[in-house]
């Protein structure tokens, strides 16, 4: 997988599809705000900053009965969603 934009946009479809949610909810317990992953879907690409907050606090809420993705790379469970362990 190649691009943030593409990463981020598969976990939050096999989260939401886990969860039986859609991408704004989960954007919205990762964000406060629901339009996240519409505005990555439409064509936005995010800051490596705002990439890795959102990589960590996917990996922070990942349901442990739902695989992570082998070609993403999880972020250390040590470390928090700002990349401080």
């Amino acid at each position: 997988m190649s691009s943030a934009r593409q990463k981020l946009i598969r976990l939050a479809t096999e989260l939401s599809a886990h969860e039986g949610v859609t991408h704004w909810a989960i954007s919205m317990r990762l964000f406060g705000k629901g339009d996240f992953f519409h505005r990555l879907e439409n064509g936005g690409h995010p800051r490596s900053d705002t990439y890795e907050k959102a990589l960590g606090l996917l990996s922070q809420r990942w349901p442990s009965d739902l695989e992570w993705p082998a070609d993403i790379e999880r972020p250390d469970a040590k470390t928090d969603s700002q990349g401080v362990a």
